[in-house]
């Protein structure tokens, strides 16, 4: 899948400037931002962060998840760092888009965990795909990065596009009442490397 840079601007946040970039697929069917802090060089280990989109989280602060602390947190490790790349894709809810995901969540209002919810509207228990994000990297000269994530599928879908994964940097969130199930399904059934629940 190739990454077309369709955009380039200056984007000042809570965390500093970022030069944010506009990606899209070939086909236009998919498109990210790659939010970059520095100047990465092709001889650098990256310090990158793959963060999908969550609206009820990061724009209405949903306590049901721990999205918008964490997209916080790595732009802050970002910016601590001097250097690095916040790749934002746009696959919400895992994948299944905004209003699946409300369904799931209505699922789980009734007593499904975030699994069983995706299963039962007929889902993969994370529908995402790295393709993209690893093309727009590649257009950064990135070859060999830090990657900032608990999810082993992360890793797996970067090495496999021919990128080296050389460190894992941990993006936990304190748990909360209301992020304590959630976040104990995706270490138990999603395999995240979570050392507080």
């Amino acid at each position: 899948m190739k990454a077309t840079k369709v955009a380039e601007t200056s984007l000042p946040t809570p965390f500093g400037t970022f030069r944010t970039f506009g990606f899209e697929s070939e086909d236009k069917s998919e498109n990210l931002l790659a939010l970059v802090m520095g100047r990465p060089t092709p001889d650098d280990v990256v310090l990158v962060r793959i963060h999908s989109q969550c609206l009820t989280g990061e724009v209405f602060g949903s306590g049901r998840c721990d999205c918008g602390a964490q997209l916080n947190l790595a732009l802050r490790t970002i910016a601590d760092h001097g250097t690095g790349i916040l790749v934002y894709q746009l696959q919400e809810g895992r994948g299944i888009g905004l209003m699946n995901k409300l369904l799931a969540y209505e699922l789980q209002d009734s007593g499904q965990d975030t699994v069983e919810a995706n299963h039962q509207l007929g889902f993969e228990a994370d529908h995402r795909n790295y393709e993209l994000c690893a093309e727009a990297l590649r257009y950064f000269g990135v070859s060999r990065l830090r990657l900032m994530s608990n999810n082993p599928q992360k890793f797996d879908a970067l090495e496999a596009a021919g990128l080296k994964v050389v460190e894992r940097v941990p993006i936990e969130i304190a748990p909360s009442d209301g992020t304590q199930k959630y976040l104990r399904t995706k270490k138990a059934k999603l395999g995240h490397m979570l050392s507080r629940v």
